[in-house]
């Protein structure tokens, strides 16, 4: 899952998309869709998605502004299959533009066993994503038929990489794994485990390591994941590496002791409609 890593990013993007809109908006600013993820692309607009109530299909819908997402058109681009793999639990997925084509990145498990869940990738040639034909490319391999999610790309000195959380023997709960890739939606070499669920606060109720997102900044990579487990313990742990330093050597991270968002018994947090 990604719902308070991804909730509280788009929060605080919503933040800048609510100065250069002289509009009310409201936040939150699409009710009822857990693991949103938005990207601002080079065409000026920013892209939506998120896993449905129904975890049946995947929706986007795109705006000039973060705050005209709350009305915008939703396209329903793909749904799950009625039988087999891709059949069940449809989550977190994630839009991608990789090398001219638009590439969605989303977790789905098998209609006879809705947590036998794996990684797939769909892609779509259209310079629009909400138009075109979306196209299966299948699971991506990754070495262990085991419970995984959460997959995010990213690229770094000109090398693109796969990162995601993974349940892979004899791994107690789940990790967070790091590959370089070969094509959108394959993985080549062997996974390295970056981080795994170590400290008392990444194994509250559960040992979690998941949810990773990536940002890049001063020559660093930093990388957020979700520890323990879903409820009030919830809470983002923080690795970072240097941009030059070899990103598949485990020592090259360096985790933070303690997280860096959790919460706070004695905080409150309404949401309500804000004007300009």
């Amino acid at each position: 899952m990604k719902s308070l890593l991804h909730s509280l990013l788009f929060v605080l993007l919503s933040a800048t998309g609510f100065a250069a809109d002289p509009l009310a908006w409201t936040n939150p600013i699409i009710p009822q869709r857990a693991d949103p993820h938005v990207t601002l692309h080079t065409d000026g607009w920013y892209y939506f998605t998120a896993t449905a109530p129904e975890y049946d299909r995947i929706e986007l819908r795109r705006a000039r502004t973060l705050g005209e997402l709350s009305t915008a058109e939703v396209k329903v681009v793909w749904r799950k299959h009625a039988s087999g793999p891709m059949g069940a639990h449809i989550w977190a997925p994630e839009i991608h533009y990789i090398a001219g084509k638009w590439y969605l990145y989303f977790t789905a498990g098998r209609a006879e066993n809705k947590w036998d869940i794996r990684l797939y990738v769909l892609e779509n040639p259209s310079s629009n994503p909400l138009e075109g034909e979306w196209v299966e490319q299948g699971q991506i391999k990754v070495g262990w038929e085991s419970f995984t999610l959460d997959a995010t790309t990213f690229t770094c000195r000109g090398v693109q990489y796969l990162a995601w959380a993974q349940a892979a023997p004899p791994a107690k709960g789940t990790n967070i794994y790091l590959a370089k890739m070969d094509t959108p939606w394959s993985i080549t070499g062997v996974p390295v485990a970056i981080s795994k669920p170590e400290f008392p606060w990444e194994r509250i109720g559960h040992f979690v390591n998941e949810g990773p997102a990536v940002l890049q900044k001063n020559g660093r990579v930093f990388m957020t994941y979700s520890a323990s487990a879903t409820d009030a313990n919830y809470c983002l742990g923080l690795l970072s590496a240097k941009a030059d330093a070899d990103l598949l050597d485990p020592k090259s991270w360096a985790k933070s002791p303690d997280p860096v968002f959790k919460s706070d018994p004695g905080a409150k947090f309404v949401f309500e409609k804000v004007y300009d």
